[in-house]
């Protein structure tokens, strides 16, 4: 199994590293979901994440306070925060955002209805892993996670990115942030295959295969 990590919390790590698990928690400030255990608490020693255990898995990614990792079957599921919409399940901050820029572009005179009037479910912490309905059921190889964003690679070799893209991290020719996978069209449109992606804080890579 590969991944890649953050540096604030630490799935993948180094047995040469001189630290204990306890003291790399703590350098993730206040518990997010982000270990998967179903509680918002810091762990001393590694423990098996038990929603997941008889499930292979082939890749594993760390963000800033968030998870993901990949089935040998081509599932994705993700867990901890969800703030920026990281996780791709509804995000309510996001939700609100939109909501004022249809106010502002409409030049409404009256603050916009809250963003949760039709009864969606908005997810700030996921405590446990979630299996993530990817578009058009699209299986996934590889996933890499920043500090507030996500990237996927489907076994066809597409790119997807979802969460805070303030920096353009998300490759989507714009700043706005996403709560659901979008394709990065701009990959596609030059028939670029991706086969590899990993994630800096606020930084995207990929390796691609071209036609």
């Amino acid at each position: 199994m590969t991944g890649n990590s953050d540096r604030y919390h630490d799935q993948d790590r180094d047995p040469n590293r001189d630290q204990d698990w306890d003291q790399d928690q703590d350098c993730a400030g206040p518990p997010h979901g982000q270990l998967g255990h179903g509680v918002l608490e810091p762990e001393r020693e590694p423990r098996l994440v038990e929603a997941l255990a008889g499930v292979p898995m082939r890749e594993l990614a760390a963000g800033g306070w968030h998870s993901a990792s990949v089935s040998e079957s081509g599932d994705l599921y993700v867990w901890g925060w969800n703030e920026s919409g990281q996780l791709a399940l509804p995000c309510k901050a996001l939700a609100e955002e939109r909501a004022q820029d249809e106010a502002d572009g409409a030049g409404a005179a009256e603050p916009p209805e809250p963003p949760d009037v039709d009864g969606t479910q908005f997810i700030s912490i996921q405590a446990f892993p979630a299996l993530l309905d990817f578009p058009q059921e699209r299986e996934v190889s590889k996933v890499g996670c920043g500090s507030r964003h996500t990237a996927a690679v489907t076994r066809d070799g597409e790119l997807y990115t979802w969460g805070w893209g303030k920096y353009g991290q998300l490759g989507h020719e714009d700043t706005g942030s996403w709560d659901q996978p979008r394709r990065v069209e701009a990959l596609a449109a030059q028939g670029l295959r991706v086969e590899d992606v990993v994630c800096g804080p606020w930084t995207t890579y990929v390796c691609v295969r071209e036609p």
